[in-house]
């Protein structure tokens, strides 16, 4: 494990040492010849409506630019020991997480309450860097290099992707599958706008989604969370929106950052939660203007939607939902993981 840059309080946020975060060059650039081969090699899944194909590499289905970081990942990454990773499957609550996740970590360097706070200039993947990016190419896993440490991280990776026992700590968040498919409708509508949702959905119960099958990445890091309960923090997007300060001084005990008595008392949590809301985060300008990545021509502002559980019912066919229950009931049966509290409602929370 190498030696690493120490910063004095907190992780940095990634834009403010790189110039280049968000122009997604690592990404653009042309695959080297070895990691093209291996792409053109592997299976691959049809998307409905033109979206480009999924190669299945060692059993998920992920973007084809992802391929190489996966194996650069596997091969390459030197993980320390205080390295904070926020991992979850695409459209799952992964931004509000890498806020939230920042914003305490940093709070001694960045108080939430105060005026010049990171969060309130940029976007949270601007201050939490993506790990698929960084290591597309050589030059990204330099920056994430020579970050300073404690370094917060964020991928939609499954944890068989990750290297084995990482001495750092991984923050997981799921999502109750039915509203996780209508979030990724939405999504995807922004490059396909007449996608049925039913393609959609049809491809997440066949397994063969973006970064999935979805219950084999569900059950990697819930596995892993059982197993190594201080390592691996497993968070559930619907208990957040319930009661997310309950959560955040669970994040905190998890990093090993938890609030004084004087924090307490201060409103430190309460500051934290209010300026990482979901409603807080729409308003901001840096999450209004600009796009996710310029590989894909979606705002930022599709990153934050309703900040809602239960809104599936508003789309979805009876049928259709029953199809994924019924799905996602039999690969968990056995797991200890249930979404059953979900099923049949939709809650009215909304941050």
């Amino acid at each position: 494990m190498a030696d690493a840059p120490v910063a004095s309080v907190g992780p940095v946020p990634f834009k403010d040492v790189d110039a280049d975060s968000g122009s997604g060059s690592s990404v653009l650039e042309q695959l080297p010849e070895e990691h093209a081969d291996l792409v053109s090699g592997l299976p691959c899944a049809p998307r409905p409506n033109g979206l480009s194909n999924l190669p299945c590499y060692e059993g998920f289905w992920l973007p084809e630019w992802s391929v190489p970081a996966a194996v650069a990942l596997q091969r390459r990454f030197q993980p320390r020991r205080d390295d904070v990773i926020v991992a979850s499957f695409p459209k799952c609550g992964t931004t509000w997480v890498n806020a939230l996740t920042f914003a305490t970590m940093a709070r001694r360097a960045h108080p939430a309450a105060g005026a010049g706070h990171p969060l309130l200039r940029l976007n949270p993947h601007q201050c939490v860097p993506f790990l698929e990016a960084l290591f597309r190419n050589r030059r990204g896993e330099a920056k994430l290099e020579a970050l300073p440490s404690p370094r917060l991280m964020n991928t939609h990776m499954p944890l068989r992707m990750m290297p084995r026992a990482a001495p750092g700590k991984v923050v997981y968040v799921c999502r109750e599958p039915k509203d996780m498919v209508v979030s990724l409708w939405h999504y995807l509508r922004r490059l396909q706008p007449d996608l049925p949702l039913a393609d959609v959905s049809e491809s997440v119960c066949g397994g063969a989604a973006m970064y999935g099958p979805v219950w084999d990445h569900i059950l990697g890091y819930w596995s892993a969370s059982t197993a190594r309960p201080d390592s691996v923090l497993f968070l559930r997007y619907e208990e957040l929106l319930r009661d997310p300060a309950k959560h955040v001084r669970k994040l905190a005990r998890f990093v090993g950052l938890p609030f004084s008595g004087a924090e307490e008392e201060a409103g430190v949590v309460d500051d934290i939660v209010k300026l990482c809301s979901i409603r807080h985060l729409k308003t901001l300008e840096p999450n209004k203007t600009g796009h996710v990545d310029p590989i894909f021509p979606i705002p930022r502002e599709a990153l934050f939607r309703k900040g809602v559980a239960g809104d599936w019912v508003n789309y979805m066919t009876p049928e259709m939902a029953r199809r994924i229950d019924e799905i996602v009931a039999d690969k968990l049966h056995t797991t200890g993981l249930t979404f059953q509290e979900w099923l049949t409602h939709a809650d009215s929370i909304d941050l």
